[in-house]
């Protein structure tokens, strides 16, 4: 797994979890886990995700535009992010 600091910007492709044929790429801090400070977490949208090996996590939106079109096609909106 990459080694992550706490504060550092990343980019990962999140689904709405309104509509789960929708997905963006989004911008996500890096912090540590509210509840288990030993641990990392990604908030994005107010919300804290766990920081495992199972989420895509892009170092430079570019990097993860190209991972989504790649994964998803090309969008309507390109170079929109959240």
């Amino acid at each position: 797994m990459t080694s992550y600091q706490p504060g550092q910007v990343v980019y990962i492709i999140i689904r709405n979890p309104h509509a789960q044929d929708v997905a963006n790429v989004q911008q996500a801090a890096v912090v540590q886990n509210p509840e288990n400070p030993d641990q990392l977490s990604l908030f994005v949208y107010e919300t804290y995700y766990p920081l495992t090996e199972e989420v895509a996590v892009y170092s430079s939106a570019e990097e993860a535009e190209y991972a989504y079109q790649d994964a998803f096609g090309f969008t309507e909106m390109e170079g929109y992010y959240g």
